[in-house]
């Protein structure tokens, strides 16, 4: 018997931003269990190549930079020639920054391009496609630093907090085509952007107050397989002790 209550990810075909490292590894891992279809991409052809030996399946990947435009073409035509087509889009990659006024103008406008911008461009170019084939599923990592507001964060959750307005009110305008849009939301995960070391990331995980970011990649999953007429429209992942200051 069928269960109409899931989706089922196999041969489905994903388009995978940033999966090289953290969250978008942790995520690749796991789609690609479940049988997926995937596309990744990265800025470093070292971490790519890492990223793709470590999994098995209908897994490939080009280094591209999410916040270009060019690169964000190239990506959308090496998914038009090598899945045929996009079923979900699940964008990972981003970028930290620190706050504005330590930092100069192109490196603060760069972090805007990569995190929210990226994110747009990537949305656009799926919605096209899967408006011609019926529907499809945008998902989107945003973070919880956009309700903390913590001190050092202001660059980081503008984007953030710009990517989770989009990804909410996008929703309203594509339902009707038949296309979902979710936002996951978590809060310290294990990632290349946290300043303390492999040592001290393992404790503060062992202690609850940082993610593994297996335990948003499974999140990613769920939302991702929900039944065809089910939106998860903003999933919250915290830590058991979340610093949120």
């Amino acid at each position: 018997m069928t269960d109409n209550r899931t989706t089922d990810l196999s041969g489905r075909r994903i388009l995978l931003t940033g999966g090289t490292t953290g969250i978008g590894r942790a995520t690749l891992e796991a789609l690609a269990a479940h049988g997926a279809r995937i596309l990744t991409f990265g800025r470093h052809r070292e971490s790519l190549d890492e990223a793709l030996a470590g999994v098995e399946g209908d897994v490939s990947g080009v280094v591209e930079d999410a916040a270009t435009r060019d690169g964000i073409e190239r990506v959308f035509a090496a998914v038009d020639e090598r899945l045929g087509g996009i079923d979900m889009l699940v964008a990972c990659a981003a970028v930290g920054a620190q706050p504005i006024h330590e930092m100069e103008d192109a490196d603060w406008r760069y972090v805007i391009d990569a995190n929210l911008t990226g994110y747009l461009a990537c949305a656009r170019a799926a919605i096209l496609r899967m408006e011609e084939q019926g529907g499809g599923h945008l998902l989107f990592v945003g973070s919880i630093s956009t309700e903390i507001k913590a001190a050092g964060e202001s660059v980081y959750a503008a984007t953030k907090a710009g990517v989770q307005a989009f990804a909410e009110t996008l929703r309203k305008e594509v339902a009707d085509k038949g296309i979902k849009v979710s936002i996951i939301q978590p809060g310290s995960v294990d990632s290349e952007m946290q300043e303390c070391d492999a040592e001290e990331k393992r404790a503060a995980i062992a202690a609850g107050r940082m993610l593994p970011p297996e335990d948003v990649a499974d999140a990613i999953l769920f939302a991702l397989t929900r039944s065809p007429t089910c939106d998860i429209v903003n999933l919250r992942i915290e830590p058991l002790i979340q610093k949120t200051a």
